[in-house]
Parts: structure tokens; C-alpha cells; sequence
């Protein structure tokens, strides 16, 4: 996997065959489909492996907080890509930019992809939905956010910022996360109005 992720980042999901992996992983050419159907079986793999280290610690704080804001749901979706080293579903260290060089590749993919499209749908709906459950605590504590648009700013804040980092060089995580609270609190949605 670590291999593959390496030829996916560097040289696109397209552009690397099984045979690459292989080699890249000091194996024979056949050695991989003792583990993996199909580069697409391999391609799966690593894409959920990306979008987990973005979502799992956003469902751990709505599985922890009964109000957040965007902004707290933003920060904790940006936060684990905010180093150069995260954790993937092995428990291994991976480099972040390999993971976020797939991830980006993958919103490409989701247009070809009818599989890897329908997993990645409801794998966002999910996430989503949880998000606005925890919203709506905002709503009801007074906040004019609407829940299920707000999940999608959350969304694409985190999409944006992906998207940044990996093409245009964006690395001040720290920055970009402060400069989103303050950008909501500006709009006064950062935090319940003040009665």
C-alpha cells in the first residue's frame, strides 16, 4: 500500500500500473494480486485511507460534543493534516501530502468511478449527517447557522483546503483555521448571538 500510495502521488492513479507498484514495493510484477484484484481494488484502499484521516477525528468530536461550531468541525477535519506525518489505517506513519495528493486525485475519479462514487457518497452522508445532528444543538442554543448548509460549508472548507495545500502550496494550517473562525465570526455564525 505504502508503495502504491508513493507511485499514485507522484505519477496519478492512471499513469502508474500494477506492475510500478511492484516494483516500487521490491516484488514481482504478479506479487500483487495476491493481495489486490485490480489497480482499482488498490486505488479504493488508499482513497478511503485519505478521506478516513480527514473524517474519523470529526466524528470523534461529534461523538464527544453536544455543540460545536464550523469553525471546531473545520479545525478538527484540518488539524490531522496539519504536520507532515499522519497515521494511516495500519497505524503506520504516512506522509501527509501522499495521502492528500490521492484524496485530490480521487474527487477526479468519483466522475469515472461509479463504485468508488456511491462509497464515497455515503461515506460523505454520513459524516455529514452526524455534523448536522450536532449543529442543530447550535440552533437550538440560538445560532441562525442552517445545519445541513453548514455541513456542506464545513465540506467545502476541507475540500478547499486539500485542494490548496496540495497545488498551491497552502501549509499554514494554524493560519488558515483562525482565519476561518474569524471569517464566520465576522458573518456571526461562529457563535450563538449574544442576547
Amino acid at each position: 500500500m505504502a508503495s502504491a500510495r508513493r507511485c499514485f502521488s507522484r505519477d496519478g492513479f492512471h499513469q502508474t500500473s500494477m506492475q510500478e507498484i511492484a516494483q516500487e514495493a521490491g516484488l514481482s510484477a504478479g506479487a500483487s494480486y495476491r493481495y489486490f484484484a485490480s489497480k482499482d481494488e488498490v486505488i479504493l484502499e488508499i482513497v478511503g485511507d485519505a478521506f478516513r484521516v480527514f473524517f474519523e477525528p470529526v466524528t470523534q468530536l461529534v461523538d464527544t460534543s453536544e455543540t460545536l461550531t464550523v469553525a471546531d468541525l473545520v479545525s478538527a477535519s484540518i488539524s490531522p493534516v496539519a504536520h507532515d506525518l499522519t497515521i494511516d489505517a495500519a497505524g503506520q506513519p504516512v506522509p501527509e501530502d501522499e495521502l492528500l495528493r490521492c484524496a485530490v486525485q480521487a474527487w477526479g475519479e468519483l466522475l469515472r468511478n461509479e463504485d468508488m462514487r456511491e462509497r464515497a457518497v455515503d461515506g460523505f452522508e454520513q459524516v455529514r449527517r452526524r455534523m448536522a445532528d450536532v449543529l442543530r444543538h447550535g440552533q437550538a442554543a440560538g445560532t441562525d447557522l442552517d445545519p445541513e448548509r453548514g455541513t456542506r460549508v464545513v465540506m467545502a472548507l476541507l475540500h478547499g483546503f486539500a485542494l490548496q495545500r496540495v497545488a498551491f502550496g497552502l501549509d499554514d494550517t494554524e493560519g488558515f483555521i483562525n482565519d476561518v473562525r474569524a471569517a464566520l465570526a465576522d458573518a456571526g455564525v461562529l457563535h450563538p448571538p449574544q442576547s
